[in-house]
């Protein structure tokens, strides 16, 4: 058997019973100053599954349903509810004044003409008790999701009721006070640091409202439920609405505060850009007159290299030239004509010191010198022969004046320096002409030598 139609859509669209039950526990704040007085009588207007029934018999009250919906009807008979068939107004209208503590209608007034709405609220005013309440919940059109689409799924549905109007419509027929709560919202959209967005102003305000409106009473039954009156209950438009501006505010401000530092870094990127171009364009500099030095320091070696080139060339032709003087030396002392001549230049050289001596008036000196020399030779070779050293200082012996003198005369000659053959050691000379001068000196000093002995 197919299950009826408003029963099948309630139980997929409005949710399982017991999530409807435990959204339900909302109004417990204003249930439990009710049972004040003992059992409390309580009117459930289109009842439908029962579950609000079911909560009010679990806090104590002695509660009853009524709907036109038999298929809802039976769902409250399985659980042993009271429930009848009955027209919301008509149950109204057969109630006592004053015998009830509460009256209540979920998802009711939406379906009816607001004439009817109003006539409702009149009598549900009539059959409270002082301090009773009257609980109207609906779906809330603040919730933008709700009034333009799913508000429309129930094809019962006449028009959504904002909040105000419905309070108005209450406080018009002369409760002493109402109170719209607004329920089943995102628990976590009640941190206001929880971040925003289009959707959620669309769709996060409570998806439903009650009309919560109390009976005229004494202070005293009143104040019972003041707390429960004074406390605000879900989320408005409103509240949405500002909480998302001043988030996009505060995005907008730290978005302006990075793109201000952004820039700021920009700043410094093209003030540090230019420092290194800068920079560059310095060690450009240097590097170019790094080079010009470089390849003036290259071309300054290379004439210093040609430089020394031609000096080496000059001093190899001038080692060259010594050593072709120093052959033409050595063969000079070499040869034949050399020895031959050798009494001619003798000869010469007697002359020309005979005459120089002449000249300087040294004549007398040179010849006492050639008279020295000959008796120092003649000295040197008696000196030399043991027969005719022996003879002479025999002969000297019985005339010591004339030894003295030839003692003093040797002596005399011996001090004298011998005379080099030249006088700069041979400087500028080739290495074999140099080789050649000191075997000359050698030669020398070993007769000069021989003559001292």
């Amino acid at each position: 058997m197919n299950q009826p139609f408003y029963r099948a859509f309630e139980d997929r669209y409005r949710g399982a019973r017991d999530t409807i039950k435990e959204r339900l526990r909302a109004y417990l704040p204003f249930l439990t100053p009710l049972q004040a007085q003992g059992r409390a009588a309580a009117l459930d207007l289109g009842c439908g599954r029962g579950e609000w029934l079911e909560l009010l018999g679990e806090q104590g009250f002695d509660a009853r349903g009524i709907d036109l919906d038999e298929g809802m009807l039976a769902a409250c008979r399985e659980r042993g509810l009271a429930v009848q068939n009955q027209d919301a107004l008509a149950a109204l209208r057969a109630c006592p004044d004053a015998s009830l503590a509460l009256v209540s209608a979920f998802h009711l007034v939406e379906h009816l003409p607001f004439d009817l709405v109003r006539e409702l609220i009149a009598e549900s005013l009539r059959v409270l008790q002082p301090g009773g309440l009257l609980v109207m919940e609906t779906p809330n059109p603040e919730n933008l999701t709700v009034g333009a689409t799913s508000f429309y799924l129930d094809p019962s549905h006449l028009h959504p009721l904002p909040p105000s109007l419905l309070a108005f419509a209450a406080d018009h027929a002369g409760f002493a006070r109402s109170k719209v709560v607004r329920l089943q919202e995102d628990k976590q959209l009640h941190d206001d640091a929880a971040p925003l967005g289009l959707i959620t102003v669309l769709e996060g305000v409570s998806p439903d409202y009650a009309v919560v409106a109390q009976k005229q009473a004494d202070g005293a039954v009143l104040a019972r439920l003041d707390p429960a009156f004074s406390t605000d209950y879900g989320l408005a438009l409103g509240t949405l609405a500002q909480r998302y501006e001043t988030q996009r505010a505060k995005q907008h401000e730290q978005l302006h505060l990075l793109v201000q530092e952004l820039q700021q870094q920009n700043v410094q990127a093209n003030m540090a850009l230019g420092q290194l171009r800068a920079a560059l364009q310095a060690q450009e500099h240097r590097t170019g007159l790094h080079e010009q030095r470089t390849a003036h320091l290259e071309q300054h070696t290379a004439q210093l290299a040609q430089q020394a080139a031609q000096l080496e060339q000059r001093i190899q032709a001038a080692q060259a030239h010594a050593d072709a003087m120093g052959q033409q030396v050595v063969a000079l002392l070499s040869s034949s004509s050399w020895r031959i001549t050798a009494p001619w230049r003798y000869a010469g050289g007697v002359v020309h010191r005979f005459n120089a001596a002449r000249r300087e008036g040294r004549l007398l000196g040179a010849a006492r010198n050639r008279a020295r020399r000959a008796l120092h030779r003649t000295g040197g070779f008696v000196l030399g022969n043991r027969r005719l050293k022996a003879a002479a200082l025999f002969v000297l012996r019985y005339m010591p004046g004339l030894r003295t003198r030839l003692f003093n005369l040797m002596l005399a000659h011996d001090a004298a320096p011998a005379q080099p053959v030249l006088a700069d050691g041979g400087s500028g000379l080739s290495p074999r002409a140099a080789r050649v001068l000191r075997e000359l000196q050698a030669l020398q000093a070993r007769k000069q030598d021989a003559h001292r002995n």
